[in-house]
This record gives C-alpha cells, sequence and structure tokens, in this order.
C-alpha cells in the first residue's frame, strides 16, 4: 500500500512541475494565462522592487538549500528517502506559484522592439529557450531530476543508485546548459519593461552563483572525473574557436610524419 500511494505522489508532484512550467512560460512571455510578469497594474515601484526581490530570495533559498546535500541527510529523517525528490519538487512548484501569484508589475519599459523580423527572431528565441530545458533534462535523466525514478524503483522493490556521470550531447560543450536554456527564455523578448528586466537579472545571478555552489558538490561526489571535465568544458560559453583549433593541430600533427627523436623513442 505504502508503495502504491509513493507512486501515486511522486508522478503527481511530476505533473504538477510539468504543469507548473508551462504556466510559467505563459508568465514570463505575457502570453495566454491570467496573470503574467507585467499584467497586473502598476502600483508605487519601491514597494513593488522589494516585494518583488523578497520572492526572488524565497524562491532563490528553497530552490538552493533544499538541494544541499548536508540539508538532505537531515531532511531524511523526516521525508522517507523514495519520496524526497518528489517533495522538492513539490515545494518548489509552491514557491514558484507564490511567486507568480504575488508578483508585483513595474510597466516603465526598457525596450520595445518593433521590426516584424526582430520581434519573430526573439519569439522564436524564447521559444528554444523554454524547449531547450526540458530537452537538456532528458539528456541527463529528467525522471531522476524530478523524483519519479525514486519512487518507480522503490515500487520495484529495487534499492536507489546513483547515476553515473556522463556528457551527453549540449553537455560536451558547456557544464550547465540547463541555466543557459533557462536565462534564454527569461531574457528573449521583443518587449522589456523593469519588472521583466529585475526578473531576468536577479535569476540570471542566482543561477550563476548556484552553479558554483553545485559544482562544489559534484566534485565532492564524483571526485577527479568532475574536476577534469571541469577544466576542459567551459561553464556556459561554448568555446567553439579552441576546439576547432585543438582538433585541427590534432589533425596536422596526425599527418606529419615522425621526428627523429620520436623515431627513437
Amino acid at each position: 500500500m505504502k508503495r502504491a500511494v509513493y507512486m501515486v505522489y511522486g508522478v503527481a508532484c511530476h505533473l504538477l512541475f510539468l504543469g507548473t512550467f508551462a504556466y510559467m512560460a505563459g508568465f514570463v512571455g505575457d502570453l495566454w494565462v491570467p496573470k503574467t510578469l507585467d499584467s497586473a497594474p502598476a502600483g508605487p515601484v519601491g514597494v513593488a522592487v522589494a516585494i518583488n526581490l523578497l520572492l526572488m530570495v524565497l524562491f532563490a533559498a528553497q530552490h538552493s538549500i533544499m538541494a544541499r546535500p548536508a540539508f538532505k541527510r537531515v531532511w531524511t529523517r523526516l521525508v522517507p528517502e523514495p519520496i524526497e525528490r518528489s517533495t522538492y519538487v513539490l515545494l518548489s512548484c509552491l514557491v514558484t506559484m507564490v511567486l507568480m501569484w504575488q508578483w508585483r508589475t513595474i510597466d516603465t519599459v526598457v525596450w520595445d522592439v518593433h521590426s516584424p523580423w526582430l520581434r519573430g527572431a526573439l519569439w522564436t528565441l524564447f521559444a528554444i529557450g523554454w524547449l531547450l530545458i526540458p530537452a537538456v533534462s532528458l539528456l541527463i535523466n529528467h525522471f531522476d531530476l524530478f523524483g519519479t525514478r525514486q519512487v518507480w524503483l522503490h515500487w520495484k522493490r529495487q534499492n536507489y543508485t546513483s547515476l553515473p556521470f556522463r556528457e551527453p550531447l549540449a553537455y560536451k560543450h558547456v557544464r550547465h546548459p540547463l541555466y543557459i536554456g533557462w536565462a534564454i527564455a527569461f531574457w528573449a523578448t521583443p518587449t522589456m519593461t523593469v519588472g521583466h528586466l529585475l526578473f531576468a537579472g536577479v535569476l540570471t545571478i542566482y543561477m550563476g552563483l548556484a552553479a558554483v555552489v553545485e559544482e562544489r558538490d559534484l566534485v565532492a561526489h564524483f571526485g577527479r572525473q568532475y574536476e577534469e571535465y571541469r577544466r576542459r568544458v567551459p561553464m556556459f560559453v561554448p568555446l567553439w574557436k579552441r576546439r576547432t583549433a585543438n582538433a585541427l593541430e590534432s589533425s596536422v600533427h596526425a599527418a606529419l610524419p615522425a621526428s627523429p627523436e620520436g623515431s627513437r623513442a
């Protein structure tokens, strides 16, 4: 009975995330949903900035503190391990809902693109950003990230095993493609208001700081393997030129005849 309850709970939390994610896309893009970043009547700017900053601090604190291994060791004394990740997902959704519900509009326009071609390009980027997020999560293990794998293994009476370190596709070029997806989703807009700028700017700074803390945990977990990965692969900006140059250099060296010193080695 308990295994069935955990399974239903885990799947429900995962579905709640998908719904929250879809609503958040509309919230940020000022599309389709009743309440968006720029839809509410604007009030006093000082009050709006203070409330919005408080909401984003709450969002960042919940996402960061609950994801740390030290917190998990204490947290799992209260929450059973099979549903620990699902509970994290549930609370993350609730905090995100509060942020969207209580967000205060600051409607002063920073930029407004009028060219149909440029507007179309920015909306395309917006869509790419929101599609990149689930796509990247599927590269690693979407169902482990959102707790469904944990409840499934518990349902099958199998012990949970950590996933091995891998470098699939985008992870060969940057260490945090998920954060890149979020950044594109937040910044790509044809009409940028001060409220949207505050939202995108603060959360982008948070993601940069979160990546640094997250990597400490990854080094502690994977050890030298992740340290070597960190040395080879940039954090956010792909170094295409350097990779191309290295590949060409390797090809040239392979094509050259061995030197006298090399032939004696």
